[in-house]
C-alpha cells in the first residue's frame, strides 16, 4: 500500500477516534457525562483508533472488503467505549456493524466475482455465533447475549479471510479477557463477582485475528 494511502487511513482512523466520545456517551444507559477533552480518551482514543485502521490497511490493503473492515471497526469502536462506560452493547450499533458486514460483503463478493468468500463470511458468522451461545449456556457464564451478537457479526469478517483467521478471531479474545481478569485480580483491582466488560476483548482479539490469521 503506498505511504499516502497508509497515512490517510491512519488520519481517518485518528478522526473516527475524535467523534467515538460523544456517540458512545449517546448509546450509554444511563447517559454518561461528557468528560474533559484532556482525560485520558482525549489523546488515546484518535491514537488507538489510527492504529486500529492502519493495522487493517497494512493487512487488508490487496482485499476489495477493506472499506468494508474499516466500517466494522469504526462502529466497533464505539461498541467497546460504551460496553466500558455502562456494561452493554446496544442493539442498533451491533446492528449497524452486522449490516455493514452483511452488505459490504455481499456487495464485494459480487462485484469481484467471489461468492464463494462470502459463503466462508456466513460460515463465520454461524460458528462464532453458536460457539457464543454455547459459552453463554454454561453454568456460571457471565457472557450476556449482547457478546454473543457481536461475536456472530465478527466472526462474518473474519471467515471472509479464512480458517486461520476465524480460529484466531475466537480463541484471541478470551485470552485476552481471561488475562486481564487475572492480573486485576491479581492487584486486587476487582473482585471474582465483579461484572467486566467482555465487548472489547471480542473487538481487539478479532483485529488481532485479522492481523495475525
Amino acid at each position: 500500500m503506498p505511504t499516502a494511502v497508509l497515512v490517510g487511513v491512519a488520519v481517518l482512523g485518528g478522526l473516527v477516534g475524535l467523534v467515538v466520545p460523544p456517540l458512545a456517551r449517546r448509546f450509554a444507559t444511563p447517559p454518561a457525562r461528557p468528560r474533559p477533552g484532556r482525560g485520558a480518551w482525549g489523546l488515546l482514543g484518535p491514537t488507538v483508533a489510527a492504529g486500529v485502521f492502519a493495522g487493517l490497511a497494512v493487512t487488508v490493503s490487496d482485499d476489495p472488503a477493506l472499506p468494508v473492515f474499516l466500517a466494522i471497526a469504526a462502529v466497533g469502536l464505539v461498541l467497546a467505549r460504551v460496553d466500558l462506560l455502562c456494561l452493554r452493547l446496544p442493539d442498533p450499533l451491533v446492528l449497524a456493524a452486522g449490516v455493514s458486514a452483511l452488505a459490504g460483503l455481499t456487495g464485494v463478493a459480487l462485484l469481484s466475482g467471489t461468492p464463494g468468500r462470502l459463503v466462508g463470511a456466513l460460515c463465520g458468522a454461524a460458528v462464532a455465533g453458536a460457539a457464543h451461545v454455547l459459552l453463554a449456556l454454561l453454568p456460571g457464564s457471565r457472557l450476556g447475549f449482547g457478546d454473543v451478537k457481536l461475536a456472530a457479526v465478527l466472526g462474518a469478517p473474519l471467515g471472509w479471510l479464512g480458517r486461520d483467521a476465524l480460529l484466531a478471531g475466537l480463541l484471541l479474545p478470551h485470552l485476552l479477557h481471561g488475562g486481564l481478569v487475572l492480573a486485576l485480580l491479581a492487584a486486587r483491582r476487582v473482585r471474582r463477582e465483579t461484572l467486566l466488560p467482555l465487548g472489547p476483548a471480542l473487538l481487539a482479539g478479532a483485529w488481532l485475528g485479522v492481523l495475525t490469521g
